[in-house]
């Protein structure tokens, strides 16, 4: 009887907010996916439901879980992730450049990077846990910093930059909630961001090698001229600010873009599904699916204040680290103001490993949520 009373924890604002995301996944997918196979117009919409459908099953299951007996599991979930991310090195498949997928079927793949976000969440959390109070000198910083290192350069060899800077982004908020010195850490990520800014003029400026891929520095190129190459490098950028200017306050309507009806967009169901909604929705449609987001956020940010200890309170922030770091980045890489690194709308773009990784991290929140305080009886 008294595992029920967990339940009178649950944050249904949260809750709520979870479910209107993945509501307008489906909506935004009806439009944004119409022509990517015109022969099935409801072909991903199906499939995205399938994916949030199952999805809901896994929310449940890690919810149900107490996230204390998760840290047994610690070391087993960073080997399986470590191989997991050198399988791809060997066996994965390849698309547009990058192998990032391990096929389990002839139609079906995963993506092991999506799932080692919330590997590398769950296995620094305990890591730290464990040095509560230890992390005040810089050599205190080495041991957490080769914790993550290890499965990001894996990530970074696929090649993925993107995921690549999400543990960066992970790594770093986990660390100054688990106690890290402010001053000292502070200006260790101050000089790193220095460090690279000086590296990357110095490439532009004196042609330093830099360990890029030649479209990765393209992509910079095009992120500080998006004009210089519109029909090249600088297409996807340069359509999305067309498609999201085009729509104005109202937005032309549902289903009346054009940059996405005509496939003039390139993925416009997956990385740059943002540039759909503000097409046919406008900037109203934009500024309300940023509103969900916003409470969606705050209600996770209240779950991990209220954690009822230091390992809850990691695992919480890191998700919402996860979460913060796509959305800001997609939406400021579909609007030009951050460079396109191929990161999705989380809870909104369509995939199964993005979906099932998201729906993954709401389930942990909620385990988080629903213990955060001991019962007496």
């Amino acid at each position: 009887m008294s595992e029920w009373r967990i339940f009178r924890n649950l944050d249904f604002l949260f809750l709520l907010f979870f479910g209107l995301l993945l509501g307008a996944s489906l909506f935004i997918l009806s439009t944004a996916s119409l022509n990517v196979d015109p022969g099935h117009p409801y072909h991903y919409v199906k499939l995205q439901a399938v994916w949030i459908v199952t999805g809901l099953v896994l929310v449940a299951a890690v919810a149900a879980f107490d996230y204390e007996k998760i840290r047994r599991f610690t070391w087993a979930l960073y080997g399986i992730n470590l191989i997991l991310l050198a399988a791809v090195l060997f066996v994965g498949s390849s698309a547009k450049g990058a192998t990032r997928w391990i096929p389990i079927t002839s139609t079906v793949s995963i993506q092991p990077s999506e799932f080692a976000k919330l590997f590398i969440i769950i296995t620094l959390a305990d890591f730290l846990a464990k040095r509560q109070g230890k992390l005040n000198r810089f050599r205190d910083f080495l041991a957490p910093f080769l914790f993550v290192l290890v499965p990001l350069v894996l990530v970074y060899k696929q090649p993925d930059l993107g995921t690549s800077m999400v543990f960066v982004a992970i790594f770093i908020v986990m660390m100054f909630v688990a106690g890290a010195n402010p001053r000292k850490f502070g200006s260790l990520v101050l000089g790193t961001v220095l460090v690279v800014g000086l590296a990357l003029w110095l490439h532009f400026a004196h042609g330093l090698p830099l360990p890029l891929k030649d479209y990765q520095l393209q992509r910079l190129i095009i992120f500080a001229n998006p004009a210089a190459d519109t029909t090249g490098g600088g297409y996807h950028v340069t359509q999305s600010i067309w498609a999201i200017g085009s729509g104005g306050l109202w937005g032309k309507g549902y289903r009346q873009g054009t940059q996405g009806r005509f496939n003039f967009l390139p993925e416009h169901h997956t990385d740059f599904i943002f540039s759909i909604v503000g097409e046919e929705f406008g900037f109203i449609g934009a500024v309300t699916l940023l509103f969900i987001y916003l409470i969606f956020i705050l209600r996770a940010v209240g779950i991990a204040a209220k954690s009822r200890d230091l390992y809850g309170m990691l695992l919480s922030t890191g998700v919402v680290a996860m979460f913060v770091f796509h959305i800001l980045i997609n939406v400021g890489m579909t609007s030009g103001i951050m460079p396109v690194t191929g990161i999705p709308l989380p809870l909104i773009s369509y995939g199964g490993s993005t979906m099932w990784a998201n729906m993954a991290a709401a389930g942990l929140l909620l385990s988080v949520n629903l213990r955060r305080q001991k019962l007496l009886f």
